[in-house]
């Protein structure tokens, strides 16, 4: 695990990745730190957090879209599976490389509490809980580009398709107000939900029964819940989109909360995505 770390790391600095990343979050926040401390007089540090996670949107793609698609497309993902380590060691070095590179200007992010402190009432449990969240929040947004990387030897696809699901992510509060809620729409989400479960299945297992059989135990599952209850599926789409969106969970620790359950999502989504990282490198480590 140690060694891919280390080869990670030197891949990352070797290149313009880390440089780059690490400059835009600094310069983004610089411009909310200038707008909302400085221009407002507004003392919580919170809100520039809030400000620069737009840019995760367009950060995380670039950082995690190189992470395995270019080992498939390099064809050196063999070399890495014959080294004696196991597939969960590859993706925790490769995930610890992300956390290191993002962590080094989350460290630089941490002064500025302290700086505005010196010349104003700033209140620093908030504005530190708010950087822990934004700081597990990126880590899960990371977690979810290095699956996508798994999936495909293409870096273009790879970043292409995180574009769309952070912009999904980053909005699905918002476009929660606009599915429908009646039980007839709730259906149609949760069809398209199962399917893409069901896709993803056959695409880790490489076996059309597991995909089939994931696919009808999850419509049986909804079927039963509709018996039992005919207004259980009254707003359940638009429910579920509210409460998985992770920008909405970051929000509260904005507004000054700090809320335990939203840093037990943050993780349990970073080891949800991790496992589909092993799980999709294991297929092509045994059948690839």
């Amino acid at each position: 695990m140690i060694a891919v770390l280390e080869h990670e790391l030197s891949m990352y600095y070797h290149s313009m990745r880390a440089y780059v990343f690490g400059a835009i979050m600094l310069v983004f926040t610089g411009i909310g730190a200038l707008m909302y401390n400085i221009n407002s007089s507004i003392a919580n540090f919170e809100y520039v957090l809030s400000f620069i996670s737009i840019t995760f949107i367009i950060l995380v793609p670039i950082l995690t879209m190189r992470v395995m698609a270019e080992e498939r497309s390099q064809k050196t993902d063999q070399l890495l599976f014959s080294l004696p380590i196991s597939t969960a060691n590859i993706v925790i070095g490769k995930f610890l490389s992300l956390l290191i590179v993002f962590l080094i200007p989350m460290v630089i992010i941490g002064f500025y509490p302290l700086i505005f402190s010196r010349f104003g009432d700033v209140y620093l449990p908030t504005s530190y809980g708010s950087i822990l969240a934004f700081f597990l929040l990126g880590l899960a947004l990371m977690s979810m580009g290095m699956f996508v990387s798994c999936l495909t030897e293409s870096q273009s696809l790879a970043c292409g398709i995180c574009i769309v699901l952070m912009l999904f992510v980053y909005y699905c509060d918002t476009l929660a107000e606009y599915v429908s809620s009646t039980t007839a729409g709730s259906l149609i989400g949760l069809a398209v939900v199962i399917f893409a479960v069901a896709l993803i299945v056959r695409f880790l297992t490489k076996s059309n029964i597991a995909g089939i059989l994931t696919a009808a135990v999850a419509a049986a599952a909804v079927l039963i819940a509709w018996l039992v209850n005919h207004d259980i599926l009254e707003g359940l789409l638009p429910n579920i989109m509210a409460n998985i969106s992770l920008f909405t969970r970051f929000s509260t620790f904005v507004n000054g909360v700090f809320d335990l359950t939203a840093v037990v999502y943050f993780v349990s989504v970073i080891v949800f995505f991790l496992f589909l990282c092993v799980q999709a490198l294991e297929k092509r480590r045994y059948n690839g």
